[in-house]
């Protein structure tokens, strides 16, 4: 027999199939074009309206502006007081980072590498913590905080964010340590190292990757955090960055151009830290198995 008898004939099906492929993947290109222009579109708008008037604007706020003026910007650097605002959200976050990360990290070390008694109790108290929405705790936090003078305070501000980032940080650190190969543990055990000497020399170095993402998640929520700054802040010397739009709305009307120059002075510094640090964010994030 010869070998050309031993080949497959091509079908009519087997013809088809690449043009099957071909439509299959265009759509998937549409779809995430259109997932594209979603996430993109609200920001391209309020760049354009960043350069206009409040006349023009009204006319069409989705088109490109007619003129380039850095009036809105100028304005609302000074209207909305972002060299202070800015300086206060800068301590706030770093506040916030350290604190969570200290926290986080001594309590995901104990959760993984220790026999903590109820351990697994405590898990499930850390789920609950970050599902409950933090409105439940205002009225309660309020009326302590006004006991302890800690309203009207920077680091009582930084307090409520440890309490309400630890546990979402906690629960990704940890799923970092389970990763972590027991031998590293038990041979710095034997060399007559100390849990805290385990954790700091051996464990914690290895899951720099899971702080650095901890660390950005926190800054990112501390930066744009509103509800609570305006709540347990009324000195406009002390307020943060997201706070700053009041100042660009009254009781009838809000100038949108002015708001729209604010906005992306607050979204320009957590864009470019996302955009310099996105691949070890999202590697991060992956390698730590939360979807």
């Amino acid at each position: 027999m010869s070998a050309a008898t031993l080949e497959k004939p091509v079908t009519v099906q087997d013809k088809k199939a690449p043009a099957r492929r071909k439509k299959t993947k265009a759509h998937y290109y549409l779809i995430l074009i259109v997932l594209a222009l979603f996430a993109v579109g609200p920001l391209v708008a309020v760049v354009f309206n960043a350069f206009k008037n409040n006349a023009e604007i009204g006319s069409n706020p989705l088109a490109p502006p007619t003129s380039f003026s850095l009036e809105n910007f100028t304005e609302a650097w000074t209207r909305g007081d972002f060299a202070t605002t800015m300086r206060n959200s800068l301590i706030i976050c770093l506040g916030s980072v350290a604190g969570t990360c200290v926290i986080a990290g001594l309590a995901a070390f104990a959760l993984s590498q220790l026999k903590v008694p109820g351990g697994g109790a405590v898990v499930a108290y850390l789920f609950l913590g970050s599902a409950l929405p933090v409105q439940l705790f205002l009225v309660p936090l309020f009326f302590l905080w006004t006991q302890l003078h800690l309203t009207d305070n920077l680091f009582g501000l930084i307090l409520i964010y440890w309490a309400t980032d630890a546990p979402f940080a906690t629960l990704l650190l940890r799923s970092f340590l389970l990763k972590i190969p027991k031998d590293f543990t038990e041979a710095a055990r034997l060399d007559g190292a100390s849990s805290f000497q385990i954790a700091w020399k051996v464990v914690l170095p290895l899951a720099w990757p899971g702080f650095l993402t901890v660390a950005l998640i926190v800054a990112l929520w501390s930066w744009n955090e509103f509800f609570w700054a305006i709540t347990f802040i009324h000195t406009p010397e002390l307020r943060p960055v997201s706070t700053s739009f009041l100042a660009f709305q009254d009781q009838y009307s809000t100038d949108w151009g002015l708001t729209s120059a604010a906005a992306i002075f607050m979204l320009g510094p957590v864009l470019l830290l996302f955009l310099v640090l996105q691949r070890k964010f999202v590697s991060g994030l992956t390698s730590g198995g939360v979807k």
